[in-house]
């Protein structure tokens, strides 16, 4: 195989071993086989321009035609001129595409389903990459700054995912050193012919002038390489760990080992939006209630929020310490004030759902779990430390259940300054209306009670809930948008709540978590990605930190906040929206089953009533594992290289033995072989010129072809027998010249036959059983010599 040759199967090895960084952001694969089609086709394309030749600009031209093509036959070929050329109807449909691909990417979290638009920005964007590097290594002959487009497409996958994983990053720098390598060997062998030791590529335990072992340069490179890639896997891990989960913390700070250190979390509400808008409520963890007692549905809660810029809500840089058993009093709660009852969980985590906060009900006052978790006494939760998550974690936590009555919050004594200080806190740029707004909804309210209360239901009775609204919860002017609007989902209700409470003087923060799932049949509660929500918690000194529910359509209302409630007791879980209810509690759904979800109307439909009767089912897919992604990317490398390995070693080997200054035996191997590719085996017992004459025979050569063939063998005989050889010149075309003539006496089946299959390639296995010999054999005589040294002497 020619240098360019070699480059161009090595640059698409490389862009689709860098693709596998992609696989896990979709809960299928059967993008990327079309994108392994679309990246040969372009390889193709640019080897077959390259051959003609055309101009480096044209080839680029041509290759960039034909990518445009495929891509209109897969996705618009409906639209387009006889299937494949794009007119006006073709690129309005990959517009239309790519604009759906985007809103599904910000809409579905990972894995995602295939929809055309992501497929198309998934097979796309591989295409391009590929042209990239097959622009810069092969055409341009510049390997190194091909890397840049392979990083880039990994580094996209790789912050889509969380870090990605070793074995992608394996795999895609594997690609860039195979790159590297092709185009090394290409250089060298512009230089000439490099001698060096080793076995020829015969028969085991034969040998040749013109075998060769791997030249020195390579082998070096090879060792350079894979302790480069090693180091870049070895290094990180013992670097600390900046890497978490989804909706996760990270741990920084000093102190990080046993009882210090801080916590500062990402803001976890960054993905819940595409959380509940996912096709399919995947399980993420299940609880039971302890010792057989019923099930409550209660809200998993495993992080506040309580800083609040204006804009959002965001963790505040927090100290850790280790969890103490039992966990301390909640802030501000008196039992001499308000009942409680304890609660004891059992919680089994999915292994896909990794994150870093541990939900549980609040407050918790005692966990056990195993593994490197802290306390972050503030917001009492417990977060994972050195990489530690909720991944197919086990675990137990009792919690309190609070039972203030409505008359208590109502009479709740004023909270500590320093809290009230630190919970009110409104920045200046929140704008005026929504201040005035807040003291419109609760005038006539006589205490902060009634004014939270007021709050609630100005939200659930006014607003619509909306999880595909398109208001961005970062915008300075997003909570002034969507009262105006009256339309979103938990982030904008809570966040608005929690804000409006802090401009009436209420403490106020928001929490992240799970409202209380789904009832299974054997007793368990099913919590599932769509259960994931947003609440505010306001401060009522003697209860604490208090659960309100201004989203409409979702998780329970407390029971203090029922109208006709002053006592303890009655109903735990009212349901939204109605108020008032005295129905018999039971888990419900986390959301709506009046209406279909939009999520479930785009990609899967929505489910018939007994489906929906039935519960959410257990944990379904969620995207292809490490193993899934290494069968992958075998998968690549057997498909791009198998089939043709023998061919590619053919052409390999020919234009080794045929180059100038190989020498007459190399030619005699080389005519010998054309033969044995056609069906006439080789007889190594036979004289040139008697294998010449079978040879002549076998294709019934004449003429031209038939004086070269003995040609070539009277210059091998020069070369064995002869005291003073005389030197031949024209062997390789003489070779050439019978190998055409016995293509065009032979067969269409024999001559396909003898290009992609030939009989020849036995010459590689052969090498191989060679030079495996040859290593166990050094690995036996250096068994031996140990033993022998370190056996003591008589």
């Amino acid at each position: 195989m020619s240098g360019r040759a070699r480059l161009t199967v090595c640059a698409a090895a490389a862009t689709l071993l860098a693709a596998t960084a992609l696989l896990p952001l979709t809960d299928k694969m059967t993008w990327f086989f079309k994108a392994v089609f679309v990246v040969c086709v372009i390889g193709g394309t640019g080897m077959v321009a390259r051959r003609v030749p055309l101009a480096r600009p044209l080839t680029v031209l041509v290759q960039t035609a034909v990518t445009v093509l495929l891509l209109t036959m897969l996705f618009a070929g409906e639209t387009a001129a006889g299937g494949v050329l794009p007119g006006p109807s073709a690129i309005e449909e990959f517009r239309q595409l790519y604009r759906e691909g985007g809103d599904d990417v910000s809409r579905y979290s990972i894995p995602a389903p295939v929809t055309d638009g992501i497929e198309l920005m998934l097979i796309s964007g591989v295409a391009g990459v590929a042209l990239l590097v097959d622009t810069v290594a092969v055409t341009f002959r510049s390997a190194a700054p091909a890397g840049l487009p392979l990083l880039a497409l990994y580094s996209v996958a790789a912050g889509l995912n969380q870090g990605g994983s070793w074995l992608t990053f394996l795999l895609a720098g594997a690609g860039y050193l195979l790159l590297l390598l092709a185009e090394g060997r290409d250089r060298l062998a512009q230089w000439g012919r490099m001698f060096g030791g080793g076995r020829s590529v015969g028969a085991p335990g034969r040998a040749g002038p013109e075998g060769a072992g791997p030249l020195a340069p390579v082998r070096t490179g090879r060792r350079i390489g894979a302790v480069a890639l090693g180091l870049a896997l070895v290094v990180p891990a013992a670097l600390p760990s900046l890497d978490g989960g989804l909706l996760d913390g990270r741990t920084t700070g000093p102190g990080q080992g046993p009882g210090g250190g801080t916590v500062t979390a990402i803001n976890p509400v960054v993905r819940l939006q595409q959380s509940l808008n996912q096709p399919e409520n995947r399980e993420v963890f299940r609880y039971r209630t302890a010792e057989g007692a019923e099930n409550q549905a209660l809200y998993m809660r495993f992080v506040a929020l309580d800083r609040f810029d204006g804009t959002s809500w965001q963790p505040s840089r927090r100290s850790i310490e280790d969890i103490p058993d039992p966990l301390p009093t909640p802030q501000g709660y008196s039992d001499s004030r308000v009942d409680s009852a304890p609660v004891t969980l059992n919680v089994q985590a999915d292994d896909d759902f990794r994150q870093q906060w541990l939900p549980m009900p609040y407050p918790a006052y005692q966990v056990r779990i195993g593994g490197d978790w802290r306390y972050e006494p503030e917001g009492r939760s417990v977060v994972g430390d050195g990489g530690t998550t909720t991944g197919g974690a086990a675990y137990q936590v009792t919690s309190l259940v609070m039972k203030p009555t409505a008359r208590q919050l109502a009479n709740a004594p004023a909270p500590d300054p320093s809290l009230s200080g630190e919970y009110t806190e409104v920045p200046d740029s929140l704008p005026d209306e929504v201040r005035e707004q807040a003291r419109d909804i609760t005038r006539g309210a006589a205490n902060d009670y009634e004014r939270a209360l007021a709050l609630q239901d100005f939200f659930t009775t006014n607003f619509v809930y909306d999880t595909e609204t398109d208001l961005d919860s970062d915008d300075p002017e997003a909570i002034l948008k969507f009262l105006r609007e009256r339309q979103g989902f938990c982030v904008h209700f809570s966040f608005s709540m929690a804000a409006m409470a802090r401009t009436l003087g209420i403490p106020a923060r928001v929490a992240v978590g799970f409202v209380p799932g789904t009832a299974q049949g054997d007793g368990t509660m099913s919590v599932g990605l769509q259960d994931a929500h947003a609440w505010p918690e306001l401060y009522f000194e003697g209860t604490g930190w208090t659960r309100f529910e201004p989203t409409p359509t979702r998780g329970t209302l407390p029971d203090y906040t029922m109208e006709d409630n002053q006592g303890g007791g009655g109903n735990p879980a009212g349901e939204l929206p109605e108020r008032g209810s005295t129905a018999t509690p039971v888990p419900s759904p986390s959301a709506s089953e009046d209406e279909c979800p939009a999520s479930l109307r785009r990609v899967d439909g929505c489910p018939d009533d007994e489906a929906a009767a039935g519960g959410v089912a257990g944990p379904t897919d969620s995207g292809p594992p490490a193993g899934g992604i290494a069968a992958g990317a075998a998968g690549v490398l057997l498909l791009l290289l198998l089939p043709a390995l023998p061919a590619m070693w053919r052409v390999r080997e020919r234009g080794r033995r045929l180059r100038p200054g190989a020498g007459p035996l190399a030619a005699w191997r080389e005519m010998n072989d054309t033969a044995w590719d056609f069906g006439l085996p080789p007889d190594e017992s036979q004289t040139p010129r008697t294998t010449a004459a079978a040879l002549i025979r076998f294709g019934s050569l004449d003429g031209t072809a038939a004086q070269s063939a003995l040609r070539v063998a009277g210059a091998v005989e020069q070369m064995l027998y002869a005291p003073r050889p005389r030197q031949t010149a024209g062997l390789a075309e003489d070779v050439r010249k019978v190998r055409a003539a016995m293509g065009r006496s032979a067969g269409a089946g024999a001559r396909l036959r003898a290009a992609l299959a030939p009989r020849s390639s036995v010459r590689l296995l052969w090498a191989v059983s060679a030079r495996w010999a040859a290593v166990t054999g050094r690995w036996r005589e250096a068994v031996r010599r140990t033993g022998a040294t370190l056996r003591p002497s008589r």
